[in-house]
């Protein structure tokens, strides 16, 4: 059966997957962006489209998701822009009010089912970092305002996500190849259960339609629960270099994360060092929940990374 699908942050890594296969699968997708000339390699499939819209415009919400019978919400960030350490605002711009906004859109324009991205360990409470407690406010919200079915949800949460593309593996990559035998990581015993880009996409597209799906949670991990040093290593194996990690002790990982704050760009952030203090792995395994299979990351590294 053929739906109508809003996907808001479609443009993304894991967003151009999802859209893909949607749009594979024969839905007609509508992708809110700011900018659609920057992407129009998503509009090969006939059944795809580019809408620009500013997705924090509630009203225009209203409109764009009238005659929908699903919105994917996948909009997030992993930090504040502007130098130091933000107050928490931005996130919870993100992560907390716009998916406020598209609960109250949804139901404003009969959206039978809002699909959301959220985030392992996301706790409005007990988050460590602003990343997880502005992702679990938007969990508390959808779980409170959807409770009568008005849309069903269905909320995600996976751990670090990985595939061709992604910033996550390709930073390492980038930053290992210029490293001159020694790498100092910080967070270096932060555990994590990577999941395949492929498969997250695969369990969106599943809870399109299926009924037991509404109102639940799922956990998206991959097979293999590693440390941030054992994902390094593994991206230098499969790069042909031969580099040693040197794990920093956790002051001092925190020192670097402060010190970094203030680097354009932030590549590593005091925010992403208190999430980090939490392991981004499963309690339950939400791909075999939903009948997929959990796709490891040996099996896709080599796809992309090419040795040196």
């Amino acid at each position: 059966m053929s739906l109508q699908v809003c996907v808001l942050g479609g443009t993304g890594f894991i967003g151009q997957e999802i859209v893909a296969r949607l749009g594979a699968a024969g839905h007609d997708v509508k992708v809110l962006t700011r900018n659609p000339a920057q992407h129009r390699d998503l509009q090969v499939l006939p059944s795809v489209r580019l809408v620009r819209a500013d997705v924090h415009d509630e009203q225009r919400l209203d409109d764009e998701f009238q005659g929908c019978d699903a919105v994917i919400n996948l909009v997030g960030i992993l930090n504040e822009t502007g130098l130091g350490r933000g107050n928490g605002a931005q996130f919870r711009r993100v992560h907390t009010e716009l998916p406020q906004k598209c609960v109250r859109a949804c139901r404003a324009a009969g959206v039978r089912r809002y699909l959301h991205m959220s985030g392992l360990k996301a706790d409005s409470q007990r988050g460590p970092s602003h990343y997880l407690t502005s992702k679990g406010l938007a969990e508390d919200y959808i779980r409170e305002h959807c409770a009568a079915g008005s849309p069903e949800f269905v909320i995600f949460q996976p751990s670090v996500v990985f595939g061709p593309g992604d910033a996550f593996i390709n930073n390492f990559a980038s930053i290992l190849k210029i490293t001159p035998g020694l790498l100092p990581l910080a967070c270096a015993d932060a555990k994590f259960a990577p999941v395949y880009v492929g498969d997250v996409a695969a369990a969106f597209v599943t809870c399109l339609e299926r009924k037991d799906a509404a109102g639940r949670t799922f956990q998206l991990c991959g097979p293999d629960v590693m440390t941030l040093g054992d994902i390094v290593r593994l991206t230098a194996h499969y790069l042909g270099l031969k580099r040693r990690v040197i794990p920093l002790p956790r002051t001092v990982s925190r020192v670097q994360a402060a010190v970094m704050d203030f680097v354009p760009g932030k590549p590593f952030s005091t925010d992403n060092f208190l999430s980090a203090t939490l392991d981004s792995t499963c309690d339950r395994d939400g791909l075999a929940e939903l009948g997929l299979e959990r796709t490891a990351m040996r099996s896709v590294l080599p796809r992309y990374l090419q040795p040196r």
